[in-house]
């Protein structure tokens, strides 16, 4: 099998690129990682540069895509991620929401090859349906200070629709869960690799709000089975497929829960919740569950050692 991953240095693509590399059997896949690192790391897939069978280039997927050969399937997560990433990046990440999965669709249709399309639980925006289905359409703002990373990802997922019915093109879309595991950046922004880099230094830590908006985490390896199982899926209509832990915390006790783990000192700090921050987040799985046979295996507190010694070891 040959597959094209964009945005494959970042932190769940560089773990595809781990797993579909190895997972051809007898025959080696071939996997081709796009990725112009500007949020993505290349010491992220360095352990596979020298494979024969893994080629990496540095581009950006906003302009168009030039392959040689053939691909059985594009699996496109390129785009910055967290608030930090796309607040400092908007037009790119704009930019790689409409033109990149244009052109990623384009290829996708010149090589007959499947498509995936990583989008996101921030398509339901600060939800008024709790837990999120799939048919829940969202209740996002448009011109809010987390605008062009929803907006990118819905008109992103219209767009794949569309591929699907005119061109027939065999499509995939997976909304991701809050995630989490080894090669996340510490700067990252996001709560768990700030609350761990905090405890770890025995600064403070930063909860925004009172702390009682809630999250669902996703241990890495997991997120990545349901992305496989979903690829490999041969669910007819394209449509959308969440993928994610059910498990639904406060990002208080997330926060003193990381505290324990990590036996530290410091202490809770609360700062003004920003603008159009989403109160509640806990994916309905039922579908995957159903049509993936895929649920999470990896507890919190397995995940949160694992990504915590990840931590310890890269200092």
């Amino acid at each position: 099998m040959n597959y094209l991953i964009t945005g494959g240095a970042g932190f769940i693509g560089s773990h595809l690129c781990e797993r579909l590399s190895a997972s051809g059997g007898k025959e080696e896949n071939k996997v081709i990682c796009i990725d112009n690192l500007i949020t993505g790391n290349i010491d992220n897939i360095a352990q596979m540069i020298k494979n024969p069978q893994f080629e990496f280039i540095q581009s950006d997927v906003s302009k168009p895509i030039e392959i040689k050969g053939s691909l059985d399937a594009i699996l496109h997560f390129a785009s910055p991620a967290s608030p930090i990433d796309y607040q400092k990046y908007p037009i790119q990440t704009l930019k790689v929401g409409s033109l990149g999965t244009l052109n990623a669709l384009g290829l996708a249709k010149a090589k007959r090859a499947k498509f995936l399309l990583a989008s996101t639980s921030e398509v339901y925006g600060d939800p008024l349906v709790h837990p999120q289905k799939e048919d829940y359409w969202g209740n996002v703002n448009p011109i809010g200070p987390r605008g062009m990373y929803d907006e990118s990802k819905r008109f992103a997922e219209a767009l794949t629709m569309a591929y699907h019915r005119y061109h027939k093109i065999d499509t995939r879309i997976v909304r991701i869960f809050n995630t989490f595991g080894p090669f996340m950046r510490k700067e990252d922004g996001r709560a768990i690799p700030t609350f761990i880099n905090q405890a770890l230094k025995n600064e403070e830590i930063t909860v925004f709000g009172d702390g009682s908006q809630t999250r669902s985490f996703c241990y890495i390896d997991d997120m990545v089975e349901g992305i496989c199982r979903l690829l490999a899926s041969d669910l007819p209509d394209g449509s959308p497929v969440n993928i994610g832990n059910p498990q639904e915390m406060s990002v208080l006790d997330l926060a003193k829960l990381i505290l324990k783990l990590t036996s530290s000192k410091s202490r809770v700090v609360f700062k003004p919740l920003p603008v159009d921050d989403p109160k509640v987040r806990q994916p309905d799985i039922t579908l995957a569950r159903e049509k993936l046979n895929w649920q999470p295996r990896v507890s919190l507190e397995d995940g949160l050692r694992k990504t915590i010694e990840f931590f310890e070891a890269s200092d």
